[in-house]
């Protein structure tokens, strides 16, 4: 497997743990009050927004030629940090959370290498 389709293959890796991710903050909403569930459901709307330009963007790159490789790529890691940030920010409205919590992206890895 080449870089490319390396981190094409990292990117859909971690676009499904948000996707896991975006699907615990709702279950939490559900549980949570009338005032938090608003809070909760503005930040869901946040993260899917940004979930779906970052798949926008994979796509983007999946099919971008090699002329435009560093390009496409260089759109998909602005992407990814737009989402990290949008987690960090739900997360630190997110008072409620256990402490067994799963940790935010942002306590992870910094991403995919660079090809």
């Amino acid at each position: 497997m080449n870089k490319r389709d390396e981190f094409v293959e990292q990117m859909k890796a971690r676009l499904d743990e948000w996707n896991a991710e975006i699907d615990e903050l709702a279950a939490r909403a559900r549980k949570a009050s009338d005032e938090a569930q608003v809070k909760y459901q503005e930040d869901i709307e946040r993260l899917r927004k940004r979930r779906d330009e970052t798949q926008s963007r994979l796509d983007d790159l999946q099919h971008a030629s090699e002329a435009a490789w560093d390009s496409v790529r260089q759109g998909m890691e602005e992407a990814w940090e737009l989402m990290r940030k949008a987690f960090r920010d739900a997360a630190s409205h997110d008072r409620s959370s256990p402490p067994d919590a799963p940790p935010s992206p942002d306590s992870r890895d910094d991403g995919p290498g660079r090809p």
